[in-house]
């Protein structure tokens, strides 16, 4: 049986501002990029971005759609209930932005918030101890880290306070028995973020098949925000995401379309 073939989605570039097209690129390269390294799950998480000049307009996946299909274009434009604000093809799930709602309601310094059900975050996600000072990675993620117990499928409206007042003010947030979420005032810092806090996860399971482990002094976790600033010369995950996109455009460039 022969698969129903994409709808053709119209170029969104001269119908929206450079800055919300810029958004667009961005955020469908997010996509592919977590389709790339292995951390979706079919079509079932969601990665949002606020349009740029608005408190209450956001972009999120066509719901349907593989995340390696998604093009700028055929992000679908939602108000703070799931709303679509502009025709599209296909449908939004509603459900699926119960958490980035809660979250971009009160963090308005996020642009974006990126949710990723990857098999290494769910199996930590799931551990007592959550994420263990035992890798450089693991610092990173732990200077800036709040926990959210398991309530079920995220479709109540009434969890959203519990999960804003659990986040906080950090920007990496384990969803207990879920996955993992992260938070950045750019797409490329919500990007690297969940890098840093996927691979943290990774070397963790890997680190627990063998013998005892070395845990990092907490001294060295409170200074690492400052480290990071260092690292990346202050420009966060900008750094790495030149170098991203053109890993994407040798792949596939159609997510600029």
């Amino acid at each position: 049986m022969n698969a129903p073939a994409t709808p053709l989605i119209p170029s969104m570039k001269d119908r929206v501002s450079p800055e919300e097209w810029q958004t667009r690129v961005d955020l469908a390269a997010c996509y592919r990029l977590v389709a790339d390294f292995g951390w979706s799950d079919l079509i079932f998480t969601h990665i949002t971005a606020r349009v740029p000049g608005t408190e209450d307009q956001f972009l999120i996946n066509p719901y349907g759609m593989m995340f390696d299909e998604i093009t700028a274009s055929s992000l679908v434009k939602i108000d703070t209930h799931g709303n679509k604000l502009e025709d599209s093809p296909f449908p939004v799930n509603p459900a699926g932005f119960i958490i980035h709602s809660a979250i971009h309601a009160v963090r308005h310094d996020a642009q974006c918030v990126l949710h990723v059900h990857s098999v290494n975050g769910v199996a930590v996600s799931a551990q007592k101890g959550g994420v263990l000072p035992i890798s450089q990675q693991s610092i990173f993620v732990l200077s800036s880290l709040a926990y959210h117990g398991y309530e079920g499928v995220a479709l109540n409206e009434e969890e959203k306070p519990r999960l804003v007042a659990d986040l906080g003010d950090k920007n990496y947030l384990m969803l207990r028995n879920h996955g993992l979420l992260t938070l950045g005032k750019t797409i490329a810092d919500a990007f690297v973020n969940m890098y840093i806090f996927e691979a943290a996860c990774m070397i963790q399971v890997r680190a627990q098949a063998g013998g005892e482990l070395v845990q990092i002094p907490s001294q060295i976790i409170s200074g690492a925000q400052e480290q990071v600033k260092t690292v990346t010369k202050s420009q966060g995950g900008m750094l790495a995401w030149p170098g991203l996109l053109r890993r994407l455009d040798r792949i596939d460039p159609s997510y600029r379309t």
